[in-house]
C-alpha cells in the first residue's frame, strides 16, 4: 500500500512547497520550473522543458520535455514528448504517441494507457490499485484544515495575549461574574452582526458598511474563539501559573474536541458565541466607569 501510495504522497508533498506556482486553469509552460496545478490543463509546448508536472484535476499535453515525474490524479494525459522520469495517471487515460519517450515507468490506476507502437517506455506498464489511497485524501485535506486553523488561533491568541494581558484577565472576570447575561451577548452579536449587514445593503450608501461588517466577522470570529479557549484554559490551569500556560490547556481542548465529528463544529460555534458575549460584555463593563463620571460631573449632581 505504500508503494502505491507514493506518487499521491509525492504528489501533496510537492503541492504543499510549491503551491505559489499552482495555476487554476489552462496553464501553458514556457518556463523551466516545475508546474502544479490544482485544476487546469497544463501544456507543455515542442521545444521546451520543465522540472515536473503535478496535476490535482486536468489533463496533461506534453509536446516538450520534462525532465522529472508527470502525475495526473484525475484527468488525461497526451505525450508526444519526452518524460526523464515516470508517467503516472491514477483517474484517466494516459496516450503515447509515437514520438512519446519515457525513461522510466507508466503506471495507470483506472485505463489502460494507450501507447503507439513507435514510443519508447524504458520502464515497465503497471496497473496500481490506489484505491485506499484515494480514499486517504478527503481524511488528509480534513487534517490540514484543522492543523491550520489551530496553529493560527494560536498565533492570534498567543498575539493578543503578549498586545493585552490585563484585557485577558479582564474577559475572564467577566465569565466568573455573570455566565448567562455573556452567553445572550454573544447569541446577540452572532444574529445582529448578518442582519445589520443585509439591512445596510437596503440603502446605497450603506452597501460599503454592509460589506465591511461582512468581512470583520470572520476575524471578530476567530478572536472570540481565541478568547473563549483562554477562559476555558484559565479554568484548568489557575493563577499563579501564566496565562501563556492557561492559553495553550484551553486551545489544546478545543482543536481535541474539534476532531469529533458534529461535536467538534457544535463545540466550535459554542466558543463563538461565547467569546462574543466575553468582548461584548467586556466592553460595557469598561464603560461603566466612563458613563458614572460624566453623572458626576454634570450639573445637579
Amino acid at each position: 500500500m505504500l508503494a502505491h501510495a507514493r506518487p499521491i504522497v509525492a504528489f501533496l508533498a510537492f503541492l504543499a512547497l510549491a503551491l505559489p506556482a499552482g495555476a487554476s486553469a489552462g496553464t501553458r509552460s514556457d518556463a523551466g520550473d516545475a508546474i502544479v496545478v490544482v485544476s487546469g490543463d497544463v501544456t507543455v509546448p515542442a521545444g521546451k522543458t520543465v522540472k515536473g508536472v503535478f496535476i490535482a484535476h486536468g489533463d496533461a499535453n506534453v509536446a516538450g520535455r520534462v525532465d522529472g515525474d508527470v502525475v495526473v490524479l484525475s484527468g488525461d494525459a497526451l505525450i508526444a514528448g519526452t518524460i526523464e522520469g515516470d508517467l503516472v495517471t491514477a483517474g484517466g487515460t494516459a496516450r503515447l504517441t509515437r514520438t512519446a519517450h519515457v525513461t522510466g515507468d507508466v503506471r495507470y490506476g483506472s485505463d489502460r494507457p494507450v501507447v503507439s507502437n513507435a514510443a519508447r517506455v524504458n520502464g515497465d506498464v503497471t496497473n496500481e490499485d490506489w484505491s485506499g489511497s484515494l480514499d486517504f485524501l478527503p481524511f488528509l485535506g480534513g487534517f490540514l484544515i484543522w492543523l491550520a486553523i489551530g496553529i493560527s488561533s494560536f498565533l492570534l491568541g498567543a498575539l493578543l495575549l503578549l498586545i493585552a494581558p490585563r484585557a485577558a484577565d479582564a474577559l475572564e472576570a467577566q465569565a466568573r461574574e455573570r455566565i448567562g447575561p455573556v452567553i445572550a451577548i454573544g447569541f446577540a452579536i452572532l444574529i445582529c452582526l448578518p442582519i445589520a449587514a443585509v439591512l445596510a445593503t437596503v440603502v446605497l450608501v450603506g452597501i460599503p458598511l454592509a460589506i465591511g461588517i461582512l468581512l470583520a466577522f470572520a476575524p471578530l470570529a476567530a478572536v472570540a474563539y481565541t478568547v473563549s479557549a483562554y477562559v476555558l484554559g484559565r479554568r484548568l490551569v489557575k493563577p499563579p501559573r501564566g496565562s501563556m500556560l492557561a492559553f495553550l490547556a484551553g486551545m489544546a481542548l478545543l482543536r481535541a474536541l474539534a476532531l469529533v465529528p458534529i461535536l467538534g463544529l457544535l463545540v466550535g460555534l459554542a466558543a463563538v458565541i461565547f467569546g462574543f458575549g466575553l468582548i461584548g460584555a467586556a466592553i460595557g463593563a469598561a464603560r461603566k466607569p466612563e458613563q458614572a463620571a460624566i453623572a458626576a460631573d454634570a450639573p445637579g449632581s
